[in-house]
């Protein structure tokens, strides 16, 4: 197992090389750079401008300047730097975010997990019952809404409904004002939940959704196979049939879907993080991408791409921990 590790690891080395090599050749393509506001200001003379591009090496070929991005990261550990503020890459995008985003994207993880994979279970065991049919509906539901309609919704709600306003409650961000530069203390906890759980449910909503249907539809599909009729004949209880037989075996694709769900979380929190106020990645990232800040875009990309391959080797892992036929050696 621990080979087999090393080796993925290893191979994510070149994928990266290639990810970061055929994003910078795109990000080229893009109209303008970093300086192409200023050219639009008149205030801006042309030599402050070329002093400008020569500051960041804007008026070299873009290959040399990849060169000399791979080449910092390889020898010291550096991304480059930020244009807009003025700091390190990796600071400019993950400094006071990085550890909010995640938070927020793995307690979604797990909120959802819990949720619909339950769900996904009572679901196909009373197929066509009344139940059925309702969660059906709600799961078509979750799918049909966008994230930022949903948002948008549940601040209307807490607002003109519940006018948690006057009851010194606050909507958005993670925190209410007097929290912000308060130190930890048991009322700044409960309040970072009031605020969390909005976050939650507007990111989760949706993939809870896709997967109380994929549970739903692999369970189904496995209740028919045979050997689930054969331990329903040797006289097994339905509790074993279903949990100890059915379920492990159907659950097998979505363990493997899990690597895959990590950046759709990221991209969920992306609309929620600017409609709630949040201060995550992903709101740093858009304004990178607005602003032309290459070398902070490069380094999200590579930690999304890298997020990405860590969640599949997590999905195999977890593979060969449910189903015992499965062996990496």
């Amino acid at each position: 197992m621990l080979s087999f590790i090393v080796r993925r690891f290893l191979y994510m080395i070149p994928t990266l090389i290639v990810v970061s090599l055929v994003s910078f050749a795109i990000i080229q393509l893009m109209p303008g750079n970093f300086t192409t506001a200023f050219k639009l200001n008149p205030r801006f003379s042309k030599e402050t401008i070329a002093n400008l591009e020569a500051r960041y090496g804007l008026d070299k070929p873009w290959y040399v300047r990849y060169w000399k991005w791979v080449t910092g990261i390889v020898t010291r550990g550096d991304f480059g730097y930020s244009m807009e503020t003025q700091q390190p890459a990796f600071d400019a995008l993950f400094k006071g975010r990085l550890s909010w985003t995640l938070m927020m994207s793995f307690g979604t993880l797990i909120f959802t997990w819990a949720l619909a994979i339950p769900i996904g279970i009572y679901s196909a065991i009373h197929q066509y019952s009344v139940a059925d049919y309702i969660l059906t509906f709600f799961g078509f539901l979750g799918l049909s809404i966008p994230n930022f309609f949903l948002a948008l919704v549940i601040i209307w709600f807490l607002v003109a409904v519940l006018n948690v306003g006057a009851k010194g409650l606050g909507v958005g961000g993670l925190f209410d004002i007097q929290y912000i530069n308060a130190p930890w203390s048991w009322g700044k906890f409960v309040n970072f939940l009031w605020h969390l759980w909005p976050i939650i449910i507007v990111v989760g909503t949706s993939n809870m959704a896709s997967l109380i249907r994929y549970m739903r539809g692999q369970l189904l599909d496995t209740l028919g196979q045979q050997y689930v009729l054969t331990a329903r004949a040797k006289g097994l209880s339905e509790r074993v049939v279903i949990w100890k037989h059915a379920v492990r075996n159907a659950i097998n694709p979505l363990i493997t879907m899990l690597g895959m769900s990590l950046p759709t979380l990221f991209e969920g929190a992306f609309f929620t993080a600017i409609i709630l106020g949040v201060p995550s990645v992903e709101r740093a990232y858009w304004n990178a991408l607005q602003r032309q800040d290459e070398y902070v875009i490069m380094s999200g990309l590579l930690f999304f791409s890298f997020l990405l391959m860590v969640g599949n080797l997590l999905g195999d892992l977890m593979l060969a921990w449910v189903d015992p036929r499965i062996r990496y050696d």
